[in-house]
């Protein structure tokens, strides 16, 4: 019966409509244009309000930073993908010295076999496909390599994030990217650490998600 009361209001609409309906055309809002500076001032303005922590390092030196942060906050354990451009980087800085420094653990087995361990992890750390100036956001691709999880579930979640791949809009980055080619199940937009907020307007912040939101800008 179900079935048919819905094939009865599916011919309905069809016949009023046509069989095709013409899609309207996407045309992006102005976009503020900023210099390369501006970009990387004005990310760093929206996302330090979110309380993020920003750091704009030299690409030559962000594992030193990494370290520094990581030594600073006596983490046990990082989880990272080690498919991704920056795992040999992280391997070899723990090779060379690991002095305090957490235990690194690879994210290399299928997410049923790492529950267990995963949310016990002290923090995550993932790379960026970009950011968006205009409002303060990081642009994260998930995968099966690299997937939501590593972002979402430890409480500090470390972010790497390129400053030539900062762009000025959201509608930019979609064109620029190419996103109409493809996109991923998840494309993640993180302006800060998790946050919410009770009838009276009181916002708790590492309630669905990371208490601690860092990103690594790396500048040429």
């Amino acid at each position: 019966m179900l079935n048919v009361t819905r094939e009865k209001i599916l011919s309905r609409l069809k016949a009023a409509i046509g069989d095709t309906v013409p899609a309207p055309p996407t045309v992006c809002m102005p976009i503020a244009t900023f210099s390369p500076e501006e970009k990387i001032e004005n990310l760093r303005t929206r996302m330090e309000a979110m309380r993020t922590e920003v750091h704009l390092v030299q690409s030559d030196a962000w594992i030193a930073t990494l370290k520094t942060i990581l030594q600073a906050r006596k983490l046990k354990t990082l989880v990272y993908a080690p498919d991704t451009w920056m795992a040999p980087d992280i391997g070899q800085a723990w090779d060379d010295d690991s002095t305090d420094l957490p235990a690194k653990i690879p994210f290399d087995r299928p997410i049923e076999d790492f529950k267990g361990e995963l949310f016990e992890i002290e923090a995550g750390i993932t790379t960026t496909c970009g950011a968006i100036a205009e409002t303060g956001a990081i642009v994260l691709w998930t995968d099966a390599s690299e997937p939501r999880t590593l972002s979402l579930v430890p409480p500090v979640h470390i972010a790497v994030l390129k400053a030539d791949q900062i762009y000025n809009s959201f509608c930019e980055i979609i064109q620029a990217q190419n996103w109409t080619a493809g996109m991923p199940t998840n494309a993640l937009l993180i302006s800060g650490p998790s946050k919410t907020a009770d009838i009276e307007m009181t916002l708790a912040f590492g309630v669905h998600g990371p208490k601690e939101l860092i990103v690594l800008i790396l500048k040429d």
